[in-house]
């Protein structure tokens, strides 16, 4: 892959998520403000942006949204690497998953 595909994608990348955002801050903004892991000042900006400046922010060379799994225990939990029985735990993990990214949330706002 090139540099300029690369920064395509990553331009489509960004379009993408800053529309999906919209939407569901348009929608249910607390729950926009959980499943997208921002704050209300950032939900409230992302609400009012134009598709002008959705443009020119999705243009950028850097991608706006990130990962909120930043531990082996969360991964873990959402592949059910580790578990021998997965189609009966897979949605205990997945909920286990949550919770524990939805307590990290809350400790960041």
């Amino acid at each position: 892959m090139t540099t300029d595909q690369l920064l395509a994608e990553i331009r489509e990348a960004n379009l993408t998520y800053l529309m999906l955002a919209q939407t569901l801050i348009r929608q249910d903004k607390a729950e926009a403000v959980f499943r997208l892991g921002i704050n209300e000042d950032a939900a409230d900006i992302l609400a009012s942006l134009s598709a002008a400046q959705v443009l020119k922010l999705a243009s950028r060379n850097t991608l706006l949204c990130s990962f909120r799994v930043d531990d082996e225990l969360v991964w873990s939990l959402l592949t059910s690497h580790n578990t021998p029985r997965k189609a009966t735990n897979e949605t205990v993990n997945t909920m286990h998953a949550n919770i524990l990214m939805a307590g990290r949330l809350s400790e960041v706002l």
